[in-house]
């Protein structure tokens, strides 16, 4: 069987895509699998390095401040669905499956038109533009949160979660303070609380600024600090943490990226993140309590809704981006040294958790592409 799988952008959609194209290699090892993304953005190169084929296409997002731009987005989009009406007669997928982002438009609506049927799976607890555009063309649209019957046909609706990374369950405590000990010459030890600061891949700049203004009072009141700054922000951070005494900096662990989140997560006893889909699918997965302070950059608002559908549930604190600055540490600081409220957000997240996503909508395209 041949599968199409388009979207991407930004990781969020890029992780997904990747991760049901895994799954579907898994339940059918002999069928092939083409990619279509964006030329230019990140899916070009992470698709490959993760073994698939991927054709780019000369599309872009809508400019909502610029509005006069988007006559060439829509020229582009036409160049786009041309291109992909060639690549479907061509490769004669038997199945098509749009993760969301601009570059799926395209192909998905090509998909539909010509009798291919098409699965969505949307990552957000407010679906985005591309998915709610797509909705009529969809058979099947797998999401991760309930309620999603406001943007979405209900009877199409799946209730999946979102697949994350596969190794994150492999981490123990013990294991992850031998690896940070050795590998950053730091002091780690099982009694402290650690707290871990994830930015992202390119930083968090509320998260980051935050976290260096209050760097010094975390390691007074005895945390271990992970903090991942993303690349963008590292050098101005590091010079934060080369400020603390050499005490202090036994006890703190600055970095701009993160190669085994798996030990990361072992060791964290609370968690500060933005609130992306992938972000919170793996708190869920792992039971970790967490501050979630909402990126205000991002379309529709959406990781703001991600957020409360766990703040709403006491599955999670929020610190909202425009306070963060005079909050974050001092409620990381309450919330890590409250044994029974660390207790209670674990155990909320943990029942908001979707297993086996990734498996559960590869099973949904193989149904639909056999009906």
């Amino acid at each position: 069987m041949n599968f199409l799988i388009s979207g991407g952008g930004t990781g969020g959609h890029i992780f997904p895509a990747v991760s049901i194209a895994n799954a579907l290699r898994q339940l059918q090892p002999d069928c092939q699998i083409l990619f279509i993304g964006a030329e230019d953005r990140m899916e070009m190169q992470r698709v490959p390095q993760a073994g698939y084929d991927i054709i780019g296409l000369p599309v872009q997002g809508l400019d909502r401040q610029r509005p006069w731009r988007n006559l060439r987005v829509i020229f582009n989009l036409c160049r786009s669905m041309i291109r992909v009406r060639k690549i479907i007669r061509r490769f004669k997928p038997d199945a098509a499956i749009g993760v969301g982002g601009y570059a799926s438009a395209a192909a998905m609506k090509v998909a539909a038109q010509m009798g291919v049927p098409v699965l969505l799976q949307e990552q957000n607890g407010f679906a985005g533009v591309t998915n709610k555009f797509l909705k009529n063309d969809a058979k099947k649209i797998c999401v991760a949160y309930e309620g999603m019957e406001r943007f979405f046909p209900k009877d199409k609706i799946i209730l999946t979660g979102n697949p994350v990374r596969q190794n994150l369950t492999e981490g123990n405590k013990s294991d992850a303070i031998k690896y940070f000990n050795q590998e950053y010459g730091v002091n780690f030890t099982a009694d402290r609380k650690t707290l871990l600061i994830i930015g992202g891949s390119l930083g968090a700049v509320t998260i980051n600024t935050s976290i260096s203004r209050g760097l010094g009072e975390l390691t007074d009141n005895g945390i271990q600090v992970v903090w991942q700054t993303g690349k963008k922000h590292f050098d101005k951070c590091k010079a934060v943490y080369e400020g603390l005494t050499a005490e202090q900096r036994q006890t703190v662990v600055c970095t701009d990226f993160l190669s085994h989140m798996e030990l990361a997560y072992a060791l964290a006893d609370l968690v500060v993140s933005r609130a992306g889909a992938s972000s919170i699918s793996e708190l869920c997965l792992l039971g970790k309590p967490a501050i979630l302070v909402p990126s205000p950059n991002v379309a529709e608002n959406h990781q703001y809704h991600n957020a409360m559908a766990l703040v709403n549930k006491q599955a999670a604190i929020l610190v909202e981006d425009a306070k963060a600055q005079d909050l974050l540490v001092s409620t990381a600081i309450q919330t890590i040294g409250d044994a029974q409220r660390l207790s209670t957000l674990s155990a909320n997240i943990l029942q908001l958790a979707q297993r086996d996503s990734a498996i559960r909508i590869a099973k949904e395209v193989l149904s639909m592409a056999n009906a």
